[in-house]
C-alpha cells in the first residue's frame, strides 16, 4: 500500500487487476480524452498491468497507481516523475460507474498529500483536453491553478485539440492545509 484515504487505497497494480482494468478502459466514455482507444483487449490489459506492477514510484518516468475501493479496482492515477525528482505530471482515469461520487477527487487529494508532505515535491502539473470540463473542474477543486491554454496544440484521435495547463506548487498546497494543533496552554 502506498497511500490510504478515507475510502480508497492507492496501491501497486497486481495481475488480478487486469480484467477490471480492461473493462473500464474499454468504455468509450472513459477512453474519449485518454491516449488509448477502446476497447482494450484482455491480453493487452494483462501486459499493461504487468508493466505497471514493475514500475518504481521513486524513479523518474511514469508510475501508475491502482485506485482501490474495498478491494475493487475503480481507476488509476498516473504520475510522471521528472529526472530532478522534484516535479511531476499527473493524470487520472476512473471507471464510469464510480464517477460523480468524489472518488477521483479523493484519490488525487490523497496522492497530492503524499507527494507534497511525505515526498516534498516542489510542483505537480496536469494537462487536460479543453473539452474535458469534468477533469478541469476536478483539478481546480483540488487546488490546481489554471496556468494556460494552448490552442490547437495536440493532434489527438484525428483532430486538433486545445490543451488546458494546470499547476500546483508545494508552498501553495501547504498553505491551504488546516493548521496542526499545538500543545495546550
Amino acid at each position: 500500500m502506498f497511500v490510504q484515504t478515507d475510502r480508497l487505497i492507492l496501491r501497486r497494480f497486481t495481475p488480478a487487476d487486469a480484467e477490471q482494468f480492461a473493462a473500464y478502459r474499454s468504455d468509450p466514455a472513459v477512453a474519449r480524452f485518454q491516449s488509448w482507444d477502446a476497447p482494450v483487449p484482455l491480453d493487452d490489459a494483462r501486459r499493461t498491468v504487468e508493466r505497471f506492477a514493475e514500475g518504481d514510484p521513486e524513479e523518474p518516468g511514469w508510475f501508475q497507481y491502482a485506485v482501490d475501493l474495498d478491494g475493487v479496482l475503480i481507476g488509476d492515477l498516473g504520475l510522471n516523475l521528472s529526472e530532478n525528482l522534484m516535479q511531476a505530471d499527473l493524470g487520472f482515469t476512473l471507471a464510469t460507474q464510480y464517477q460523480g461520487q468524489g472518488y477521483a477527487s479523493e484519490a488525487v487529494r490523497g496522492l497530492l498529500h503524499h507527494l507534497f508532505v511525505d515526498r516534498e515535491l516542489h510542483r505537480v502539473s496536469a494537462e487536460a483536453d479543453a473539452r474535458n470540463t469534468a477533469s478541469a473542474r476536478l483539478l481546480e477543486r483540488v487546488g490546481f491553478t489554471r496556468e494556460g491554454l494552448r490552442l490547437s496544440n495536440s493532434w489527438f484521435k484525428g483532430e486538433w485539440t486545445d490543451d488546458v495547463l494546470f499547476g500546483l506548487l508545494r508552498d501553495d498546497y501547504l498553505s491551504r492545509l488546516p493548521p496542526t494543533p499545538g500543545p495546550s496552554a
